[in-house]
């Protein structure tokens, strides 16, 4: 698993760098989708953040499948399914370890902490006063 990760990280670095070359202006369907998870429209979000993670088969993949979990997860645990909404987030926080502290303008390592933050609550059984946001540079 670690020979995994590491190859996965080594990826992450090289797509890193290559987008850093390319100006780093962020993807529209994955702007689209932070903008709407952000407004709380999660189920929608997943929709749009899945439309940028299908013909993806390199690094970003992985990247784009974190995010789509947490908007399921926020999903789930806002209709009350926190079995399902557990599940989705560990899934998440797992599949967006390589990509912290940040990744395509993202900040992964602030989502990363309110996730972990919200998978708490659920888990206690806590009320959600509030959903984690995903910060991000939206360069157009």
């Amino acid at each position: 698993m670690h020979e995994t990760v590491g190859h996965r990280q080594q990826d992450c670095r090289r797509y890193h760098d290559w987008r850093r070359y390319h100006g780093g202006v962020i993807d529209p369907l994955l702007r689209r989708g932070i903008e709407i998870y952000n407004a709380g429209e999660f189920f929608e979000s997943h929709e749009v953040l899945e439309e940028a993670w299908t013909p993806e088969r390199g690094p970003r993949r992985l990247f784009l499948q974190s995010l789509i979990h947490v908007a399921v997860g926020a999903y789930q645990s806002s209709r009350g399914n926190t079995v399902g909404a557990c599940r989705q987030l560990r899934k998440a926080l797992v599949k967006m370890e390589p990509y912290l502290p940040e990744f395509e303008s993202v900040d992964t390592g602030r989502l990363y902490g309110e996730v972990r933050e919200l998978l708490a609550q659920i888990e206690r059984g806590a009320g959600i006063a509030s959903y984690p946001r995903m910060h991000a540079k939206l360069v157009k």
